[in-house]
């Protein structure tokens, strides 16, 4: 059956794989640029959805960092990351686990305690104001190199804000070997945080068997490559360890060909567990609502089917006990 978005819309949901940066919109992409002229990102909101449009990952990574260098100061981060959680709450969408790449705005010349200030500020406030609850994963960007990891790490372990519960691995996979990141899981881990690593979306299955025996992985990023793999398969899904599928943007950077080729129904009939994100929506020309209606298409999911995902993603997240409970309770009660 096909549910209405209105339906969607208003189902509570929970997000685990959406980027900070990724998730400006065309209206607020648009005020950064017209705080900071002279950047080749229009100005105008209208002309945003032909900037956006990518041939592969490496083209959309080149526009993702013109969009990183709009913001220069932290009032820019604080703007960012309160109107992302005003457009969630337009969603219904109750908690997020925002991830965050410190590293790419402290080499702009914004100072890690400032850059952490702002988001805490965005955070504490829309949690009051809007009723979205955000959580924090900082991110490796992985084309950067170590010396990104070794500044992550620190900003993660010594300012550490409230916020932060994980700590992952992002950008291109083709080229960025995921052991040599070791070291810095391993002290995450070691001071309290989860890990999740991206892997297995423009690579093999073994760079998703390297994200779980070196990096520790608890749930994994994409991991759209992982069906290829009968044994890895069979390991995913007897140590429940979650996929944080993104339907829309396997498409937009060619990891899938169409969503009719999409491995999401094989991973359900494997019985892998799977969670429904949106990752970049705006530069996908998606939100986290749309990706709930491709993916119950896609499973042929009734409103009880698609308020499971939604259950699913709560019970994946790593919310504290009382927001997991109050969330899943709203979920009930949307259904019943």
């Amino acid at each position: 059956m096909t549910l209405t978005r209105d339906f969607l819309t208003g189902l509570p949901k929970a997000e685990l794989h959406v980027h900070h940066v990724g998730s400006a919109s065309p209206r607020i992409v648009a005020e950064l640029a017209a705080r900071h002229p002279g950047s080749p990102v229009p100005a105008d909101p209208a002309a945003l959805a032909e900037y956006f449009t990518f041939t592969d990952f490496a083209k959309f990574i080149e526009i993702y960092l013109t969009v990183v260098d709009l913001i220069k100061t932290p009032d820019d981060v604080r703007l960012l990351t309160y109107e992302i959680a005003r457009e969630m709450a337009a969603q219904n969408v109750r908690y997020s686990e925002l991830t965050v790449t410190p590293y790419t705005s402290v080499l702009r010349g914004i100072a890690a305690e400032a850059f952490c200030e702002a988001i805490e500020d965005a955070r504490t406030a829309a949690e009051k104001e809007l009723g979205v609850t955000l959580r924090w994963i900082f991110d490796i960007p992985g084309e950067a190199g170590l010396p990104a990891a070794e500044e992550t790490l620190r900003i993660a372990t010594k300012i550490r804000p409230d916020g932060l519960v994980a700590f992952g691995l992002g950008g291109p996979e083709i080229g960025v070997a995921r052991p040599p990141f070791a070291p810095y899981f391993d002290a995450a881990r070691a001071a309290g945080l989860h890990s999740v690593p991206h892997a297995g979306e423009t690579t093999g299955p073994e760079t998703i068997w390297d994200a779980i025996r070196v990096l520790g992985a608890e749930r994994i990023g994409h991991g759209t490559s992982a069906m290829r793999d009968p044994e890895l398969v069979a390991y995913l899904a007897e140590h429940r360890i979650p996929l944080e599928v993104s339907p829309t943007s396997n498409l937009a950077t060619r990891a899938v060909p169409s969503y009719a080729e999409h491995p999401l129904p094989a991973m359900v009939d494997a019985g892998l567990v799977v969670t429904i994100n949106s990752d970049d929506p705006p530069m996908f020309g998606t939100d986290l609502t749309n990706e709930y209606m491709v993916a119950s298409e896609l499973l042929d999911l009734d409103e009880q089917g698609a308020a499971e995902l939604a259950r699913t993603a709560v019970r994946e997240s790593f919310a504290d006990d009382a927001v997991k409970a109050s969330l899943l309770a709203e979920i009930d009660e949307y259904v019943r």
